[in-house]
């Protein structure tokens, strides 16, 4: 389907002022590991339970491609004892964290196009980490920035923004003028850094868009929407079942206490290689199959916007793209300094890479994740 008359006209980014070198994460992670080992010597002496193995920055880095990850709060990451971020509870009349991210995405992209808060119809929160159910985060978000008309929260993992894009398309066409979508993500809180095969493979950042209908005048780099394609088929090797029904589990006994009966096995799990088996198919298949349909040859794919989870799943998807060895310029990596970050890994790649291209030059933003869940989004450069 062809989008006549829509525009990406500008995105934001906030970045976390803490970076966590792979170095750094293992050494955390090898010191728990051995304090784990220390404690449980005799349950594993006798077999009842198996040690624990330390990991090391280079296998993270062979594995992934990730050498370091921004995020919120470093302190109780890198702390052996507690494995994960500190982020102190906020009073109800205080604006969220998550909000505050995406207010701090959001109001850069508001620059960046020069867009006040009276020019946006309405906000969409597209990420894989709410921090609650209700109130929406993006009618906090909405409020904090000063936007009148609507707010919504979706949630589609990691391919949320190639989603929100093709929502904010649906309310252009009904009547909208502008909507910014947001991507706000504290992936380092679903995170159980005490697991060596997925310790590493998160980080936080914001990312935003403003979608627009074309009618108007551009201010700055602008991009044409040709089409979007989404796809979903359900799958269990990506989860996160920490939720509301949690606490409901429990057969007997009073409500426990949060901190004493917190079920890592309830955080983010998944099967790699079951995972990288399905997806790096579905979702080449479904950018070339969409390229195809509207008569675009893969040669004049100048940029492909992945998203970035692995580095060798986007290698790949790339190589069933253009039939061959894609170059760094045409499938552009930030996951080696952002790690994965969800929904806003595609758009981190196309908001730092693409002021090299020129008017006319098409590229194709993609993100794709749990669900299994994907989009592609074909724009190409108008001003």
């Amino acid at each position: 389907m062809t989008e006549a008359g829509v525009r990406i006209a500008s995105t934001g980014l906030y970045t976390p002022p803490h970076s966590i070198s792979n170095a750094e994460l293992v050494a955390a992670f090898n010191d728990y590991v051995a304090l784990f080992n220390a404690e449980n010597s005799a349950a594993i002496a006798s077999g009842a339970i198996e040690a624990l193995q330390p990991s090391s920055a280079e296998f993270v880095e062979k594995a992934s491609g990730i050498k370091s990850r921004y995020v919120v709060d470093k302190k109780g990451i890198l702390d052996p004892g507690r494995m994960a971020p500190m982020i102190p509870a906020r009073r109800d009349e205080d604006l969220s964290i998550v909000a505050e991210i995406g207010v701090a995405a959001a109001k850069d992209a508001m620059k960046r196009g020069d867009f006040s808060p009276g020019d946006i119809d309405g906000v969409i929160c597209a990420a894989s980490n709410m921090q609650r159910a209700y109130p929406a985060m993006a009618v906090e978000i909405q409020a904090a920035l000063g936007v009148e008309g609507f707010a919504f929260d979706m949630n589609v993992a990691c391919a949320s923004a190639a989603f929100g894009i093709e929502t904010a398309l649906g309310l252009i066409r009904a009547g909208s003028s502008r909507i910014l979508m947001v991507n706000p993500e504290i992936c380092t809180a679903h995170l159980n850094f005490r697991n060596r095969d997925c310790h590493f493979i998160f980080g936080d950042v914001a990312t935003a868009v403003i979608v627009e209908s074309a009618d108007g005048a551009a201010s700055g780099q602008t991009w044409d929407i040709v089409s979007t394609r989404l796809k979903t088929v359900y799958s269990n090797n990506i989860r996160n079942n920490y939720g509301f029904i949690n606490h409901c589990e429990r057969e007997t006994g009073s409500p426990a206490d949060p901190q004493s009966s917190f079920d890592t096995d309830k955080l983010f799990v998944q099967q790699g290689r079951r995972v990288f088996k399905d997806v790096v198919p579905m979702v080449g298949e479904m950018i070339s199959s969409h390229l195809a349909d509207n008569n675009i040859g893969a040669d004049d794919v100048k940029r492909l916007w992945l998203h970035q989870a692995n580095l060798s799943m986007n290698e790949l998807i790339a190589k069933r793209v253009y039939g061959r060895e894609a170059t760094r310029a045409e499938a552009p990596n930030i996951l080696d300094e952002y790690a994965n970050t969800s929904s806003a890994g595609s758009i981190i790649a196309f908001h730092k890479h693409r002021s090299d291209l020129n008017i006319g030059d098409i590229g194709v933003i993609s993100g794709f994740g749990a669900g299994y869940s994907a989009g592609s989004v074909i724009v190409r450069r108008a001003s």
